[in-house]
């Protein structure tokens, strides 16, 4: 299986700051058939690695309550020099929730705020080069920015990160935009002034693919999870929003077998 092409300013990882960490890595082991390792607690804080058939796909670290953040996953961009990417965002409008810092054999992470106040995590490669499993059932599918300020966020991706952008939409009641276009897209940045609660701030999502999204909703919801969102056809595969067994959101996408 090839391994996932991860350029310079596309995801590259994703994790999961969680409440109660085993009670998250019980939930997904269930829904998606992982296995984990748990990394060294003082070089790396128990910072634990999920494994979908022997393949790196995701990280999940313990929400100590203490940031004041609920449970979240969060979406990694890759950057070649994490330095001057900071500080450029910092220049065209973002914020910088964490400088630079580095991760002991691994690589540089920063978290950063585009300026609609989504948070993103920003990492630089050393020995761990991101995920190495994507759209496969159980790994990351897809990475979406839902945003109340969609000109600044397509400009900011654009001069951060250097986002070859290709506009899907871009009428009121649908903009959308993604990095990338066609089967080589990446991402995507949604206008979603028109929808997204008040008390809702910017964010990004994280969607894994699965093999049938209503048998997987139903195991979710066996193991503690809600639904968001029901299951919808939609161009793009049969998609649902969900929360795991601690209150962190997520998405699923299905393929849509045509004919």
């Amino acid at each position: 299986m090839p391994k996932p092409d991860i350029t310079s300013g596309s995801p590259c990882w994703i994790d999961l700051m969680t409440a109660d960490p085993q009670r998250s890595m019980d939930f997904y082991s269930e829904l998606f058939g992982w296995t984990y390792e748990v990394g060294d607690q003082e070089k790396y804080g128990g910072y634990t690695m999920a494994f979908k058939d022997g393949q790196s796909v995701a990280g999940l670290m313990k929400n100590d309550g203490q940031s004041g953040y609920p449970d979240v996953w969060s979406t990694y961009l890759r950057v070649d020099d994490i330095g001057a990417t900071v500080e450029a965002a910092a220049a065209n409008g973002g914020a910088v929730f964490m400088p630079p810092m580095e991760v002991p054999e691994q690589g540089k992470m920063a978290m950063i705020g585009d300026p609609g106040g989504a948070s993103l995590g920003l990492w630089e490669f050393g020995g761990h080069t991101g995920y190495q499993l994507v759209a496969e059932e159980g790994a990351p599918a897809w990475h979406e920015l839902f945003t109340r300020n969609f000109p600044a966020a397509v400009k900011f991706y654009e001069d951060v990160f250097g986002w070859d952008i290709n506009v899907v939409g871009d009428t009121d009641e649908f903009r959308y935009s993604t990095l990338g276009s066609n089967e080589d897209a990446k991402a995507g940045i949604m206008d979603a002034s028109s929808f997204l609660p008040a008390e809702v701030p910017a964010n990004w999502h994280v969607y894994f693919a699965v093999d049938n999204a209503d048998a997987t909703i139903e195991k979710a919801l066996a193991q503690g999870g809600t639904v968001i969102q029901p299951a919808e056809d939609t161009p793009h595969g049969r998609n649902a929003a969900l929360t795991d067994a601690t209150g962190a959101p997520f998405w699923i996408t299905q393929e849509i077998k045509q004919g």
